[in-house]
């Protein structure tokens, strides 16, 4: 059966954002799935991947068990077209009483609704975001902005594309722009040249992608710590999505 939602959440099933004046950011554990296994890429390299768990199944219901109100899933082969893998994907959510939001390949109006017909909370758009933007505004006239979220994965001021290998010719700035005016709720930012690397997240750039975009936003690059927590606090920013750290411990989960 599709993951209900866990006693004490809202009805969609997702965890409500932090509010103004709050100052506990989400933390949202990643779960990438790359050749069957759960792993971390570093800079998004697929090349350069570290497995933490051999079954993505077993890494998601470990975050579960610890309290996870959200878990964050990528099909990296998908988003990188080196296969895909939706049956592993549908046995999670078959398992889990936790709202799960997966990305990774999604660039047509098929794949978003294979995705969310297998009980997926919400569909993570990418590289269809900027070369399709019309897929956006069609999944949030069909199913709301609770269901649909976009991730914008930049060099900053450029976003990249198609598992983060391409330049696409596309400011971060002019997209925050197209999206708001879609009716976007929930943007994902993350910082491609920082992530799975443990640097730590760049001030000024989750400052500038704060100022960029009003509504809830959900960063990732680089988060290492509980400094970086705090950042997120101290700059209003809903939540991040973390994976190296909680998996080597250098942040602990839960906060």
């Amino acid at each position: 059966m599709p993951a209900q939602p866990p006693s004490g959440l809202p009805p969609s099933g997702l965890p409500t954002p932090a509010q103004p004046g709050t100052l506990r950011p989400q933390i949202i554990p990643c779960v990438d799935i790359q050749g069957g296994r759960a792993v971390r890429l570093y800079e998004g390299d697929p090349d350069r991947e570290t497995v933490y768990f051999e079954s993505p199944l077993l890494a998601a219901l470990h975050w579960a068990s610890l309290g996870a109100e959200l878990i964050h899933i990528v099909d990296l082969d998908a988003a990188t077209g080196r296969g895909e893998n939706r049956q592993l994907i549908a046995g999670i959510v078959e398992q889990l009483e936790v709202p799960l939001e997966v990305g990774g390949g999604v660039r047509d109006l098929k794949a978003a609704e294979a995705l969310l017909s297998l009980g997926v909370s919400r569909v993570v758009i990418g590289t269809a975001a900027v070369r399709r933007p019309g897929l956006v505004a069609e999944l949030l006239a069909l199913h709301g902005p609770e269901r649909v979220v976009v991730s914008l994965d930049a060099r900053w001021p450029d976003v990249a594309v198609s598992g983060w290998a391409e330049a696409s010719g596309v400011k971060v700035a002019e997209m925050t722009a197209r999206l708001g005016e879609l009716g976007l709720e929930t943007l994902i930012f993350t910082d491609v040249t920082r992530d799975g690397t443990l640097k730590g997240l760049d001030r000024e750039l989750m400052a500038q992608v704060r100022q960029l975009w009003t509504n809830t936003l959900i960063v990732g690059g680089g988060v290492a710590n509980r400094q970086d927590a705090e950042l997120l606090s101290e700059l209003r920013i809903e939540g991040a999505i973390v994976g190296r750290a909680i998996y080597e411990g250098t942040l602990p989960y839960p906060l």
